[in-house]
């Protein structure tokens, strides 16, 4: 269900039109800093730079018209935007960690994710427990007393594995632990993790928000308090905040993000019957279709799912992956998803030849996003790249 007020959001919030001659679209404000008539005015800039314009690897006009709608968005109080999805993970978990401390991390999160609590996180004495986080007693048995994150990531990017945010979001709360949660997938149009009890919600504005594969960006949102403090704590330092340019292409984006949003899950519904039906699928993953193993959990906290479809197909070698994947003439073989154009990702390219295990499902993995295509001219071009797999 979209925020009754998604209307105003998109298409007012934060725009102060009668103080750009009143322009229909924002100004970028392309500047590096921000001049001051007096002294005692520049000092109290300095006293709080979160609320104040200094220098625009802090605060900018443009910047702050996109955060007033993404934090309405998500229905929060404040929210930061990054130069990356990554930058947004990195900011949130490392603001709140020190040496001796423990996070709790849902099993393969996103890869950068990953590294940062297996590779950087080590190095300053910073340990990381993974879990299945399907099951809240895995979350229970994995605190520990110097635990301080439970990090989720739900939906998942490849076979969409979720958590109970409610669950999860009271169990760190009883035991004063803080919670992240990865909210790529859905966008806050179809899930708002902060509305369960989450304390941070982050995703990847590279995907619908931008919409149109030509910016990355990333977006943390939560309390004043705490995007206070991941900001003098970790995002200055880091100096990975988002380019005027960019926040104005992500404004753009949002102009048009429920009709994108709609056109790309009538189109993935449609697929999804399809794929399912096809001899040379053998399962179709897809959070909202009655076959997904967590699909009540999925109707109860997510309001709409979209584009982002795994498929296993039946292949008796990577060869035969290969082949259709190169053989696809429209769908573009590409990471990330979210814009105007379809892709597909096999499992495989991954993963070494010689490593490659038939009899596992995973290795014959291929992730689709469908985007504003029309669904019979996607099917024609999946056909005839499933022919030519012998």
């Amino acid at each position: 269900m979209l925020p009754p007020d998604i209307s105003y959001i998109l298409n007012e919030l934060g725009e102060d039109r009668e103080e750009y001659f009143n322009a229909v679209a924002p100004p970028i404000y392309q500047t590096s800093n921000f001049a001051f008539k007096t002294v005692a005015d520049m000092r109290r800039a300095f006293e709080d730079e979160f609320n104040n314009l200094i220098y625009s690897k802090g605060m900018n006009p443009t910047v702050n018209i996109l955060r007033k709608k993404l934090a309405a968005l998500d229905n929060a109080e404040e929210c930061l935007v990054f130069n990356s999805g990554s930058s947004a993970i990195f900011a949130s978990v490392f603001a709140n960690v020190q040496s001796g401390d423990h996070i709790v991390s849902v099993n393969r999160p996103y890869g950068w994710a990953k590294k940062l609590f297996d590779e950087v996180l080590p190095r300053f004495g910073v340990a990381t427990t993974y879990v299945d986080g399907r099951e809240i007693e895995a979350f229970e048995r994995a605190i520990l007393p110097s635990t301080k994150i439970i990090y989720l990531e739900s939906p998942n990017s490849w076979d969409f594995v979720l958590q109970d945010l409610r669950a999860v979001a009271d169990l760190a709360r009883a035991e004063g632990i803080i919670t992240i949660c990865d909210n790529s997938y859905c966008t806050p149009l179809f899930q708002r993790p902060l509305d369960h009890g989450i304390d941070m919600s982050l995703q990847s504005a590279t995907k619908y928000i931008g919409g149109h594969s030509d910016v990355v960006a990333g977006v943390l949102t939560g309390t004043q308090t705490m995007m206070n403090h991941v900001f003098n704590n970790a995002m200055q330092n880091a100096g990975n905040g988002i380019s005027p340019f960019n926040a104005w292409l992500l404004l753009r984006g949002l102009r048009t993000l429920p009709a994108r949003l709609d056109r790309i899950s009538t189109t993935t519904r449609i697929m999804v019957d399809w794929l399912k039906q096809h001899s040379k699928v053998e399962q179709v993953i897809f959070p909202l279709d009655p076959s997904f193993p967590q699909y009540e959990l999925a109707q109860r906290q997510m309001s709409g799912a979209c584009g982002l479809v795994t498929i296993v197909v039946h292949a008796k070698n990577m060869e035969e992956i290969v082949t259709f994947s190169e053989s696809l003439r429209h769908i573009l073989m590409a990471v990330s998803w979210g814009g105007h154009e379809s892709l597909v990702i096999p499992r495989c390219a991954s993963l070494q030849p010689e490593a490659f295990d038939a009899s596992d499902p995973e290795h014959r993995m291929l992730r689709f996003y469908f985007g504003l295509e029309d669904a019979e001219y996607l099917k024609t071009d999946l056909e005839q790249a499933f022919a030519k797999m012998v």
